[in-house]
């Protein structure tokens, strides 16, 4: 590649600070840009972006770069935590990450790079894109265990035609290696983990500021109450940790897992143990569906994934068309969570990918 004006989102970690790096080393013109995102994180503390502006300044120093702090609160906010709540509140579970990609990261922060005269954006993503025949195709990551295109399947054409993601065929373990041998001081720090605005937070302590507590009863999947809910909200499909009911005697002793939120009678639907058939279904419907270069093929035998960091399952969509699609999956997939994606895939290419409104069985009517 030529010589390029490239502005690189520098969050403070190892993973955005070797792109800068490659990109500086490769002799493009290199600019940083901190996003700032959240408001009420400067003294908090769980969540502060104090440390992660200051490690992204030192590191823009050390590679011999400028960089540039631009607040996206507002857009965030309306764009990003604002359907995240309104998503919760209908009984989902939204992915705000996702949506912060398609709608800040990748439209917000595009868009502010272009009005400064960028060629192209880069982030520190394990992703990969490539041109054919006037299409721009989302590729996976070769690191397969940091594969990050699941995160990435709502951008859009333009959105990929300006985006570069320089470790998409670097290890992760290859990555810290070049931070250190390049003096980054952040080569050993910790990758960041959970929403972003929630941070290492419990997830009830937050939501607790936006939504109000709606006590119901636990509901066993025979209709037997063994306990209380704090609101249907602060729970999800499959969730184990923190049901208040470990210590019910009765069934068979295994932990119990959220199968299901029944929202019209505020219950929540429990089965005990991981394998219970309540937690697994063969067929999904999904809405809302994006598709990246081409429109998803129809019985056909492809992959997916209804969650990150998931191998890809072989399903094929049956049904597809302005209100959804229906897929069936040749093994049954486990705690399909309402408000979660699933991402589908041809091989390495990922092809889009809609958000799931329910799980279900072929034998039943969805």
């Amino acid at each position: 590649m030529k010589k390029k004006n490239i502005i690189v989102g520098l969050s403070g970690g190892v993973d955005s600070a070797v792109t800068a790096h490659i990109l500086k080393k490769q002799g493009h013109d290199v600019l940083g840009l901190f996003m700032k995102n959240w408001e009420a994180d400067d003294d908090d503390e769980y969540c502060s972006s104090k440390q992660d502006l200051i490690d992204a300044i030192s590191v823009a120093e050390k590679i011999g770069i400028d960089i540039e702090i631009v607040n996206f609160a507002k857009e965030y906010k309306e764009k990003v935590f604002n359907l995240f709540i309104a998503g919760l509140k209908k009984g989902f579970t939204p992915n705000p990450d996702i949506l912060c990609n398609s709608e800040i990261k990748f439209e917000a922060f595009l868009n502010h790079a272009m009005q400064l005269g960028a060629d192209y954006i880069a982030t520190g993503h394990y992703a990969n894109v490539t041109e054919k025949d006037g299409l721009f195709y989302l590729l996976k990551g070769m690191d397969s265990s940091k594969d990050q295109s699941y995160f990435l399947h709502k951008l859009n054409q333009q959105q990929l035609s300006k985006s570069i993601f320089p470790l998409g065929k670097i290890l992760k373990t290859d990555v810290r290696k070049i931070a250190k041998d390049n003096n980054l001081h952040n080569h050993d720090r910790k990758d960041s983990t959970g929403i972003c605005f929630i941070g290492e937070r419990p997830f009830a302590e937050f939501l607790n500021q936006f939504i109000p507590k709606n006590p119901g009863d636990i509901v066993t999947v025979d209709g037997k109450k063994i306990g209380k809910h704090d609101g249907l909200t602060f729970y999800t499909v499959g969730q184990r940790q923190g049901l208040g009911i470990g210590g019910t005697s009765s069934g068979s002793g295994e932990p119990w897992f959220v199968a299901k939120k029944d929202m019209s009678e505020n219950q929540l639907i429990v089965a005990q143990g991981k394998n219970h058939p309540a937690l697994y279904h063969d067929a999904i419907k999904a809405e809302e569906i994006h598709t990246i270069s081409n429109s998803f093929p129809i019985q056909r035998v492809i992959g997916a994934k209804i969650r990150y960091r998931q191998p890809d399952a072989a399903c094929q969509i049956n049904e597809l068309n302005s209100d959804g699609l229906v897929s069936f999956f040749g093994q049954k997939q486990w705690a399909v969570t309402p408000g979660q994606y699933i991402v589908f895939y041809d091989s390495n290419i990922c092809l889009g990918g809609a958000v799931i409104s329910s799980g279900f069985n072929s034998f039943q009517s969805a």
